[in-house]
């Protein structure tokens, strides 16, 4: 678990993001051992419960950004608290798909039944919270 110190730090940059319009949201994410992963293969799911001790690389939370570019993304993570002090560790940055990028697939049917499931996931996140899971 992060130290009082770690969480203020990031609390900080948290707001940092928040005040210059960048933080679209952003959380950390329970231990591997709480998790499970569900794979894919020939059309079978086979459901493996955590820990993952055989990943050298495991995601510990994530912020969505809303950057112009990759280099701001760049700048803003160069500014990220230590996330594991006395340890190696990595920000990944990848962009978000837009629709734009998927092209004539994403038909106008498609584009309005996306856009609704966005309307009806913003008020599920403004709604009183439970558990998450995802």
């Amino acid at each position: 678990m992060p130290s009082e110190k770690l969480l203020t730090d990031m609390m900080k940059f948290n707001e940092e993001l928040t005040k210059a319009g960048v933080m679209l949201a952003g959380e950390g994410l329970q231990p591997s051992v709480r998790g499970a992963r569900v794979k894919f293969a020939g059309g079978r799911r086979t459901v493996v419960d955590g820990p993952f001790l055989e990943t050298k690389e495991l995601i510990a939370g994530f912020w969505l950004w809303r950057c112009q570019s990759l280099g701001e993304a760049i700048d803003w993570a160069r500014r990220c608290p230590d996330p594991m002090p006395g340890e190696e560790s990595e920000i990944e940055i990848r962009q978000v798909f837009e629709a734009e990028d998927f092209g004539g697939e994403l038909t106008p049917e498609l584009r309005a039944q996306e856009e609704k499931l966005r309307v009806q996931a913003a008020e599920l996140a403004a709604a009183p919270s439970k558990p998450a899971c995802g």
